[in-house]
């Protein structure tokens, strides 16, 4: 099974630079669309929903101070770190939203069930640490929802 890490590392060969926003949200659909095609994780990390979307704690900690990361960042990508089918799912996410921001990501990301229901309750702009569960993620993209064009 790949890690988050490598997700990332590979989504930054695929991209150049890209700010580590857009990282942490490409990497979040890469994660939902494999869920909804596979049934199983891409990785065994999980998302926390932040205020600003979905992160991922191991992958923050690795680039926090960081606004913009890019290729070779987290080391040289390694040779059989991913699957080809684990490449194929990541190649959909990224030529589906590679044209978009982080903020219009994330802005994505405050549309949709997994997010919001994991804030439920929640002040906007308060610290969470409530996890964006995998059941969640799965349930909610696999109706593809309207406006995201990774699960039209």
């Amino acid at each position: 099974m790949a890690h988050v890490v490598d997700v990332a590392a590979y989504i930054l060969e695929c991209l150049g630079s890209v700010s580590t926003m857009k990282l942490q949200k490409l990497t979040f659909y890469s994660q939902a669309y494999y869920l909804v095609e596979h049934g199983t994780p891409l990785f065994p990390e999980e998302f926390e929903a932040w205020a600003n979307g979905p992160v991922a704690p191991d992958l923050f900690k690795r680039h926090k101070g960081e606004f913009v990361v890019s290729r070779g960042f987290f080391g040289p990508l390694l040779e059989h770190a991913l699957a080809e089918y684990e490449y194929a799912a990541i190649d959909h996410v990224v030529g589906c939203l590679k044209s978009w921001t982080g903020a219009s990501l994330s802005e994505l990301t405050h549309s949709e069930a997994p997010w919001l229901d994991a804030r439920s309750g929640l002040a906007p702009n308060a610290r969470s640490r409530r996890t964006v569960s995998c059941e969640a993620m799965r349930a909610y993209y696999q109706t593809k929802p309207q406006g995201n064009p990774v699960f039209a």
